[in-house]
């Protein structure tokens, strides 16, 4: 007797009780029977509209009417659910960054920058009052006698100037930086004085090339946001700056802020003013205070300069900058002690 071992290679093979293949031989009859085949099944979605599609004509016969009702309903849905997403596509289609390639600039032959600092907000009703501290937001430290004459004053200097030079834009900068002033910008406060004063008999020259800026926080972005405005407005950067302000932050525009733009010293021009007799032993003292934190922190993006100008954006603006000025995004986004290390398009042109 042969044996074998569980799993081993000589194991017998199993008996099929049914050979496989299509037919099959039945014991109990003795004939040979054949194996149904199923039939082979259309797809099965493409079954299911069938079925559907028939219902569809069922119900269409027993209940006309109804099926028109649903099928207008379902119709006018879906062209309801089109129009609206086209909608949203324009919509979405219009919030595109400008095309700052366009040939299209409002201001194309002007080319000198001439800006204006702003410091407060005009809050009278009344244009009349221009030169009086009640007609102003004024902090603590700006409420001193003659301190409105002051800003009104930079904003006739900035008008002179560009009186004189036909080729420059005049810009007022300044954001809605004072929340009890209500969502009104230094910028526009300026541009109305401007406005209510006649442009101080220089309207016809100087009102059709006077914008504002109205987004910067800080001395640096009055300077900064101003030149990419320029380019917005202009398509090309200034060839000549000339900045006003009051004259003891000469040292801080026309150093700190112009070295960390890294424009040219010869083609940076500033006025400055005094401030009232009143407040200039405390504006100097505060001044000295501020340079030196611009000296660490030449661009105001760390420490007390950049928790400053989080305070002076009391409706969280969108600042829109640089998309009006591509070539200086990197100067947007630097942060550091060390000069701006980046190319930049003025520094190409003769100083």
């Amino acid at each position: 007797m042969n044996h074998y071992s569980f799993g081993s290679s000589g194991s017998p093979k199993p008996f099929l009780a049914y050979p496989r293949g299509a037919d099959f031989f039945d014991l109990e009859s003795g004939t040979t029977r054949r194996v149904r085949k199923p039939k082979n099944s259309p797809f099965l979605p493409i079954k299911m509209l069938k079925s559907f599609g028939t219902r569809i004509q069922y119900y269409s016969k027993l209940h006309p009417l109804l099926v028109f009702v649903i099928s207008l309903s379902l119709g006018l849905t879906i062209i309801i659910i089109l129009s609206l997403y086209e909608s949203h596509y324009r919509m979405m289609s219009s919030y595109q960054k400008p095309d700052v390639s366009s040939n299209n600039y409002p201001f194309p032959k002007l080319q000198n920058l001439v800006m204006v600092a702003g410091h407060s907000v005009y809050t009278s009703s009344s244009c009349g009052k221009v030169d009086k501290e009640d007609s102003w937001f004024l902090e603590s430290y700006q409420k001193n006698p003659g301190q409105a004459a002051t800003f009104v004053r930079h904003i006739q200097e900035g008008v002179d100037i560009a009186a004189k030079d036909d080729a420059a834009l005049l810009m007022f900068s300044g954001g809605e930086t004072r929340k009890d002033a209500g969502p009104r910008s230094e910028a526009q406060s300026y541009w109305s004085v401007a406005e209510s004063e006649g442009w101080f008999g220089k309207e016809e020259n100087v009102r059709w090339r006077t914008i504002t800026e109205e987004h910067a926080r800080d001395s640096f972005e009055n300077l900064l946001f101003s030149v990419c405005r320029f380019r917005e407005l202009t398509g090309t950067y200034p060839y000549n700056i000339t900045v006003v302000s009051y004259d003891f932050k000469e040292e801080r525009f026309a150093h700190l802020h112009r070295s960390a733009l890294g424009f040219p010293e010869s083609r940076f021009f500033y006025l400055g003013t005094p401030a009232s007799s009143t407040s200039k032993e405390a504006a100097l003292k505060g001044e000295a205070l501020v340079r030196v934190q611009f000296q660490g922190d030449p661009y105001g993006c760390q420490g007390s300069l950049y928790r400053k100008k989080l305070n002076r954006d009391p409706f969280h603006r969108s600042i829109p900058y640089p998309n009006g000025c591509p070539e200086i995004e990197g100067l947007f986004r630097y942060c550091g002690a060390a000069p701006y290390p980046g190319s930049l398009p003025w520094a190409s042109k003769t100083s």
